[in-house]
């Protein structure tokens, strides 16, 4: 596992360090990251030229290098949220598109199709071998089944964004990078099930990847540490994110529309929350997982600043550098083939 590293998406700002990619950059390296997650902004890279340049990729790494960091991966949580809209959040959604297209859902939707391809070739440009997305929802105004759904709906739901999603993935594959949806509610894809849903509706694609967030799923009630046993093998990107749950007699899981900072559960900083990030560094360990640990920063309480300086430590602290050779080799007793077919009560082999 690489890390520490930070994604940038919460810290972006209109002030110095946080409006440029090298005040950024900077500010993560004094503060002990070694990667950042870059958001698709068009204040931090120019996705086009990405996709087009490998120089200009070269010497975005260069200028990140001067500061201590590298790219782990690019985001496109934004535009991958526009693949796919239901009506009831046209509005809504209309601020992650530029002005131009507002009120013009097709139009957006093209846009963010063309944003999320880009990223794939900037991402292959910049060397990197994972991004991270949403999916997008159209089923999640019906996550509740009342009134009941009609059968079919869901089926359906899934078919279409694995349409719109298809032809995107296979620009991933063809530009060797693994397409890392985050598990998230708000998407159609938000917990194992649904990523089985959609898994199967684009036909198991390779590029068809996971981007984990246990936060999320302390959020939801879901045991994180059995999500690693079962979808290990599709995890190509980690949010290193605390979380807790505290439910009562006046609100639980929905939240009672209240603030975040008066909701049962409630996102944390590292350290303040509730997830075993012990257990979680340790199942991603043993099923040698190669990529990042990002810190995303978001919780109800703690300034951002601090969150982030703590995070670095955390992290870093964490991470299990895996063994070379089994904890008992200082005890080998150099037995050989012959006496180990002794030992088993067989004769010595003749071949």
């Amino acid at each position: 596992m690489q890390g520490p590293a930070i994604f940038l998406a919460q810290f972006l700002g209109d002030t110095a360090p946080f409006d440029t990619l090298d005040g950024l950059a900077k500010w993560a390296g004094d503060l002990g990251y070694a990667g950042i997650q870059i958001p698709c902004d068009p204040r931090l890279i120019d996705l086009h030229l990405a996709a087009e340049s490998k120089a200009y990729c070269d010497d975005l790494r260069g200028g990140l290098a001067r500061f201590g960091v590298e790219p782990t991966e690019l985001s496109t949580h934004l535009q991958g949220q526009l693949v796919a809209v239901h009506p009831a959040y046209d509005s809504l959604f209309d601020g992650f598109a530029p002005a131009e297209l507002r009120g013009k859902p097709a139009e957006r939707q093209a846009w963010a199709v063309e944003q999320v391809k880009l990223a794939a070739r900037a991402s292959a440009n910049l060397g990197l071998g994972a991004h991270a997305t949403f999916s997008g929802a159209l089923a999640w105004p019906y996550v509740y089944p009342w009134p009941q759904r009609p059968a079919g709906l869901v089926e359906e739901a899934f078919a279409e964004l694995a349409r719109r999603w298809r032809p995107i993935l296979d620009v991933f594959e063809e530009a060797g990078v693994d397409c890392a949806f985050e598990i998230h509610p708000g998407e159609d894809i938000h917990d194992g099930a649904t990523w089985e849903r959609f898994l199967e509706a684009v036909g198991n694609h390779p590029r068809a990847r996971i981007l984990f967030d246990p936060s999320h799923y302390v959020l939801q009630q879901l045991d994180y540490l059995d999500f690693i046993d079962r979808y290990h093998d599709r995890i190509a990107c980690f949010h290193v994110k605390d979380a807790e749950f505290n439910p009562t007699g006046r609100t639980g899981v929905y939240g009672g529309y209240e603030s975040w900072v008066n909701r049962a559960g409630r996102f944390r900083s590292l350290g303040d929350g509730q997830v075993d990030f012990v257990g979680i560094f340790s199942k991603l360990a043993q099923y040698g997982y190669a990529g990042w640990a990002v810190l995303e920063w978001e919780c109800a309480l703690k300034r951002s600043e601090d969150g982030a300086r703590e995070g670095a430590p955390f992290i870093r602290d964490h991470i299990i550098r895996v063994t070379e050779r089994p904890f008992d080799d200082f005890a080998a007793s150099g037995v050989d083939r012959d006496a180990i077919r002794a030992l088993l009560g067989l004769s010595p082999r003749q071949d």
